[in-house]
């Protein structure tokens, strides 16, 4: 029978590196915690429409990307981001109507079909924030502020933030009669999603990765040129705070972001550490979206940070997060007595938190030493009739090969916990 694989764009994360997994999802909560922000968790699906109305029906994801599923008169979609389910679920459940800002953010599986690459997969996780509620710059470089924490804590090296401003809908209808002047004459020239998109949407042809449209692209009109005076007020008191922080940027007015919910401010972290896919963390101020899905006007803002991408990027510099899990004793039993002890010993040992195994394999004693070596024992110690007889034991520390006696007794838990603890002291 032919053996099933996983589907392509998606990944097993095997015990090997869930502990880097385990070690990054517990530094971003507690980063985020010390910025005031909480977790929230939302469903895996929500209603198509969602999207639809939310991320834009003229961005690739609604057009190209979305996993859609029909069920008799539902449709629902496989989430494709993170911020327009956090949103629907603040306002669903209320949470307007407490203390502003709100600051929540989510770790979280997202659900795209593109072409599988390095740092780019078709069920990919994220983590995200989002401020709610604060319509000034301050609030814009706090986020970015927590984003480029995360990356200062993880020691992710050779990143650079690039900001812009894609300003309101104001400043953009200005910008949308000069994009499509500048574009037309070069209809030909673009492909042929770009052709759909230039009366719709035309901001959009400037995220377009096709090479023919980024070199039409490359003289194209910037927004930061046809900013109105409230959106670049907005934007010089950004980079006036930025500064003040003493966190440096570059001013980039070829950033857009993917997304048509976003409106000022739009930064990415970026890294050239992985290849074409060297975004690290992207985002920035969506002040029109709760309006478009049903709430009242409220400023707000946010991030997302591919995990992939991040442990790709970590992995490509030489890095990691954890060291291997370790078993701190493994008892060797010989005979089924033994056995019983032992089972019963690994259980006390556990309790007082230390990494314990024994033999459930019925293996030799050669067999067993050989298993304890690969999963790297820091100590055994062999157990059958004769240490049954005289109620002790020999402990072995497996890296310098001392030998120790410990009763076999209501102390052994204790006493090779002082044993363990010593050892741990003499190597730091």
């Amino acid at each position: 029978m032919e053996l099933l694989r996983r589907p392509n764009g998606t990944e097993d994360i095997l015990p090997s590196v869930s502990r880097d997994w385990q070690v990054l999802e517990g530094m971003l909560r507690e980063t985020a915690d010390s910025f005031g922000f909480s977790e929230m968790r939302i469903p895996t699906f929500e209603q198509t429409e969602l999207f639809e109305r939310g991320v834009g029906e003229t961005t690739d994801v609604v057009q190209k990307e979305m996993y859609a599923v029909v069920a008799g008169n539902d449709r629902f979609t496989l989430r494709p981001e993170g911020t327009a389910g956090t949103i629907r679920a603040i306002l669903q459940n209320g949470m307007l109507n407490e203390a502003l800002p709100l600051r929540v953010y989510y770790i979280l599986s997202c659900f795209r079909h593109e072409k599988p690459q390095a740092g780019r997969l078709r069920e990919f996780h994220q983590f995200g924030v989002e401020m709610i509620g604060s319509p000034q710059p301050s609030a814009d470089a706090e986020v970015i502020s927590l984003a480029g924490r995360i990356l200062e804590r993880l020691g992710v090296k050779n990143t650079q933030l690039h900001i812009n401003s894609i300003g309101c809908p104001t400043c953009r209808k200005a910008y949308h009669t000069a994009l499509k002047a500048y574009f037309e004459p070069h209809r030909a020239e673009l492909c042929e999603t770009c052709q759909e998109r230039l009366n719709k949407n035309p901001m959009r042809l400037l995220d377009c990765k096709d090479p023919g449209c980024q070199a039409v692209n490359r003289d194209a009109p910037v927004i930061i040129d046809y900013l109105c005076e409230s959106c670049s007020e907005h934007f010089e008191k950004l980079k006036a705070d930025l500064t003040m922080l003493g966190i440096d940027y570059t001013v980039d007015p070829k950033i857009v972001r993917g997304l048509d919910y976003y409106t000022k401010t739009v930064f990415e972290f970026v890294t050239t550490d992985i290849g074409a896919q060297g975004t690290v963390c992207g985002g920035g101020r969506y002040d029109g979206l709760i309006g478009q899905l049903g709430g009242p006007e409220t400023p707000a803002l946010g991030f997302g940070m591919g995990l992939e991408r991040l442990l790709l990027t970590l992995r490509n510099q030489g890095m990691t997060l954890s060291q291997p899990q370790g078993c701190d004793l493994y008892l060797v039993p010989m005979g089924d007595a033994a056995a019983d002890l032992c089972l019963q010993l690994t259980a006390a040992l556990r309790k007082e938190g230390i990494a314990a195994q024994t033999d459930v394999m019925g293996r030799s004693l050669r067999a067993q030493m050989k298993y304890a070596d690969k999963i790297g024992a820091r100590f055994t110690a062999v157990i059958g009739d004769n240490e049954l007889e005289q109620g002790e034991a020999a402990l072995k520390n497996m890296q310098s090969g001392e030998k120790l006696t410990v009763k076999l007794d209501d102390s052994f838990t204790e006493r090779f916990s002082a044993i363990e603890i010593a050892d741990r002291l003499s190597k730091d």
